[in-house]
C-alpha cells in the first residue's frame, strides 16, 4: 500500500494576502497560492512523513504523541489553506493552477475542524486507533495458567497454514478482540472528521473521499458498481466452487451449499484474498509444482534477494534503478528489539526521490508479489518526484495500486523458469487452470472486499449506518458483497472493521478494488505495445522496453492531469473497464462452470 502519510495532512498558517488581494482575487493571485501552497506543503509533509516514518518503524507512546502533535499541524494549514482556496472559486484559472486547487481540497483523507482543541482531539484519536492496531496481540492462558500471546503475523500464520476448523477460529476470534477498544474512538472520529469535512464544502468524510476522481461523488459511486457488475458473475462462480471444496475438507454442516462461507475458513484473517486455501481447492493435484513458496525457501530467498528480483523486472522494462538509498533506509525485516508496524507500505519520505518500503519480509510467493506492488509505488515516486508536490500523486489513487500488480501479471510460468524459481511447467490445459485458479484466488476474490470496506464508511460518513449499527451493517455488507459470514455470534460490542488496518488508519480503500481492475487494463496495454498477439494470460512484458515506454508515459505524469487522460497515455482509453480481466481469466470461467454444473451456487 502507499504510506499513509497525507492520510491526515499539513502546520503555521498562511501569511494573510493584502487587503486589496482579498477584496478581489484574481487569477494571478490563484497561481501565487497555488505555488505557495506547494512550497508550504513540501516542507510540512515532509515533517510529517518523517513522524509517520519513525512512528511506523518504532511504536512507543512518545513517537505516537510526536506524529500526533505534527499531523495537527499539518491538519490546521491543510483547513486554513483550503478555506483560503475558496476565495477563488469562479475565477477562470489555467489549468494547473485550477488542477493545484482541486487535489488542496481533495489531497487529505480526514480534514479537521477549525477549532483547535477538536483538531487536537483528532490528531490524538487518529493516532491512538492506528497505535491500538500496530500493538495488537491476542493473549490466553493455557492450562498450566500460563500467559501466551501472538501478534498479527503469528496470527496470520496459523490462518495461512492450518487446516483444523477450532485452531482456525481460535485464531480468527482472538485477532477480532483486539478492535473491540477502538470502538468508542472511532465514533467520535467519525463525527470530528465529517465536521471538518462540512467546514471545507463537504456533505462529509465519504463525499471528500469521492470527489477526488475528477468526477461527481454520485457517479463515481455509481461507476464502482457498473465494474462490479462487470466482475461479479466471475466471482460468483468462484465463490460456488470454493466453498463446494471447503465443504468436502470441513463437512457439508460446517460449510454447507446455498450459504456464506464461514470467514475464518479462506485463509485469510479478512477472507479478503484465498490464495493460502489453494492446496484445499487445487484443480488438478500432481500437476508440475507452481508452489513458488516453497522455491524461495529451498533456494535461499532472503529479502534482499526478493526485493532485488523486484527491482529487476522494472529495470527490464528500461527503467531507472532504485536508488542507494532505498537499500539504506527501507525496512526489510522485523526487528527483534521493538514495536514495529509490518503491514507493507511504500514511502517517499522527503518528496525528494527518498525511496523507501517497509515489510517484514519473509520467503513467501505472497510477499514476492507484495514486494512487486509496493515497488510499483516506488517506481510512480521516482518519475514524478520532481513535480510540484500536490501533483505527488497518482492519476487517481486505484493508479498507484494498479502499477506494481501490472507489472505481477507479467510473473508467468514462463517467467518463473527462466529465473529459475521453477523447473519445467509443461504448457498444458490442467496447469493453465491450476495457475489461473491460483491467480484468482488472489485477484478476483478480493474484488468483493475490496469494494465493501468503504461501502461501509461511505455509509458511516453519511449516517445511513448510525454507530449502533456498526458491526451489524459491516457483516450485512461481507454477506452481499463477499457471501461471507462470521464463525461466531457478533455483537455491537465488537467492532470487527477495526480489525482491518484501513479502517484504524483512515487509509481509503476504494483505490484496491480499482487497481485489481486496472491493472489487467495496464497489462493489456502493454502487451498490445510490446507487439504481443496470443492469449492475455499468457503475456510478459519482461525485457520489453517498448512496454516500458508505455508505462513511462503515464507514471510523468502523477496527478498533473485528470485520471482519464493519464488513462489515456497508457491505454488509449478513457473510461475504467473490466473486460481484460473477464478476458485474461476466460480459460478459468469456461473450466469453473463446468465444475459447478448441480451444485446450488449463490447464498
Amino acid at each position: 500500500m502507499l504510506s499513509t502519510v497525507r492520510v491526515a495532512c499539513a502546520a503555521a498558517l498562511l501569511s494573510a494576502l493584502p487587503a486589496a488581494a482579498q477584496s478581489k482575487p484574481t487569477a494571478a493571485d490563484a497561481k501565487q497560492f497555488a505555488e505557495r501552497v506547494n512550497s508550504d506543503l513540501k516542507r510540512l509533509w515532509v515533517k510529517q512523513s518523517t513522524a509517520e516514518w519513525i512512528k511506523s518503524t518504532y511504536i512507543t507512546d512518545d513517537t505516537e504523541r510526536n506524529a500526533a502533535s505534527i499531523n495537527e499541524e499539518v491538519l490546521a494549514y491543510m483547513n486554513q489553506a483550503i478555506k483560503d482556496s475558496r476565495r477563488f472559486e469562479g475565477l477562470k484559472l489555467d489549468a494547473d493552477t485550477a488542477r493545484t486547487i482541486h487535489l488542496l481540497k481533495v489531497s487529505s483523507a480526514i480534514a479537521a475542524p477549525s477549532d483547535a482543541q477538536k483538531r487536537a482531539d483528532l490528531a490524538a484519536i487518529a493516532a491512538k486507533l492506528e497505535g491500538l492496531y500496530g500493538k495488537g496481540k491476542y493473549c490466553k492462558k493455557d492450562n498450566a495458567g500460563k500467559e501466551s500471546c501472538k501478534d498479527l503475523g503469528e496470527l496470520e500464520d496459523v490462518l495461512s497454514t492450518s487446516r483444523n476448523y477450532d485452531e482456525l477460529l481460535d485464531a480468527w476470534r482472538g485477532w477480532h478482540s483486539i478492535s473491540q477498544p477502538m470502538r468508542p474512538l472511532y465514533e467520535r472520529f467519525v463525527a470530528l472528521g465529517n465536521e471538518g469535512a462540512k467546514e471545507i464544502g463537504f456533505a462529509n468524510i465519504g463525499d471528500l473521499w469521492k470527489s477526488a476522481y475528477d468526477m461527481s461523488p454520485d457517479a463515481f459511486e455509481k461507476d464502482t458498481q457498473r465494474l462490479w457488475q462487470q466482475v461479479k458473475p466471475l466471482y460468483d462462480d468462484l465463490h460456488c466452487y470454493v466453498r463446494g471444496q471447503l465443504a468436502k475438507k470441513y463437512g457439508a454442516d460446517k460449510v454447507p451449499a446455498g450459504k456464506p462461507i464461514p470467514a475464518h475458513l479462506l485463509g485469510n484473517m479478512w477472507s479478503q484474498e484465498w490464495a493460502n486455501i489453494y492446496p484445499l481447492v487445487e484443480p488438478y493435484p500432481g500437476q508440475a509444482s507452481l508452489d513458488v513458496t516453497a522455491a524461495l525457501k529451498s533456494q535461499g530467498y532472503d529479502p534482499i534477494k526478493m526485493v532485488k528480483t523486484g527491482e529487476s523486472f522494472f529495470t527490464s522494462l528500461g527503467l531507472k534503478p532504485l536508488p542507494q538509498t532505498f537499500w539504506e533506509r527501507s525496512q526489510f525485516t522485523k526487528p527483534r528489539d521493538r514495536e514495529v508496524v509490518c503491514h507493507a507500505s511504500a514511502w517517499d519520505v522527503t518528496f525528494n526521490n527518498d525511496l523507501r518500503i517497509k515489510m517484514c519480509i519473509k520467503p513467501t510467493e505472497e510477499d514476492l508479489v507484495t514486494i512487486h506492488h509496493e515497488l510499483g509505488h516506488d517506481y510512480y515516486f521516482t518519475y514524478y518526484y520532481q513535480l510540484p508536490v500536490l501533483f505527488q500523486a497518482g492519476a487517481n489513487d486505484g493508479f498507484h495500486e494498479a502499477i506494481g500488480d501490472a507489472i505481477t501479471l507479467s510473473i508467468t510460468p514462463a517467467y518463473l523458469k527462466q529465473i529459475g524459481l521453477l523447473k519445467d511447467v509443461p504448457k498444458n490445459e490442467k496447469n493453465l487452470i491450476n495457475l489461473q485458479l491460483k491467480d484468482a484466488l488472489e485477484k478476483v476474490a478480493f474484488l468483493p472486499f475490496g469494494l465493501l470496506i468503504d461501502q461501509w464508511r461511505w455509509d458511516v460518513f453519511s449516517g445511513k449506518t448510525a454507530p449502533a449499527d456498526y458491526n451489524k451493517a459491516w457483516w450485512a455488507l461481507r454477506q452481499k458483497y463477499q457471501g461471507v459470514a462470521p464463525p461466531v455470534a457478533r455483537t455491537e460490542q465488537d467492532f470487527d472493521p477495526g480489525a482491518k488496518y484501513h479502517v484504524p488508519a483512515n487509509v481509503p480503500y476504494t483505490r484496491y478494488f480499482l487497481a485489481r481492475i486496472l491493472q489487467f487494463q495496464f497489462h493489456k496495454a502493454m502487451c498490445e505495445a510490446a507487439g504481443y498477439k496470443g492469449p492475455l494470460h499468457e503475456c510478459s512484458v519482461f525485457g520489453n522496453k517498448e512496454a516500458g515506454k508505455r508505462l513511462q508515459a503515464m507514471l510523468e505524469l502523477g496527478a498533473s492531469k485528470p485520471w482519464q487522460e493519464a488513462l489515456f497515455a497508457m491505454t488509449g482509453q478513457r473510461q475504467m473497464d473490466a473486460t481484460p480481466l473477464i478476458e485474461y481469466f476466460s480459460p478459468l470461467r469456461q473450466w469453473l462452470q463446468q465444475q459447478n454444473k448441480g451444485q446450488t451456487c449463490g447464498w
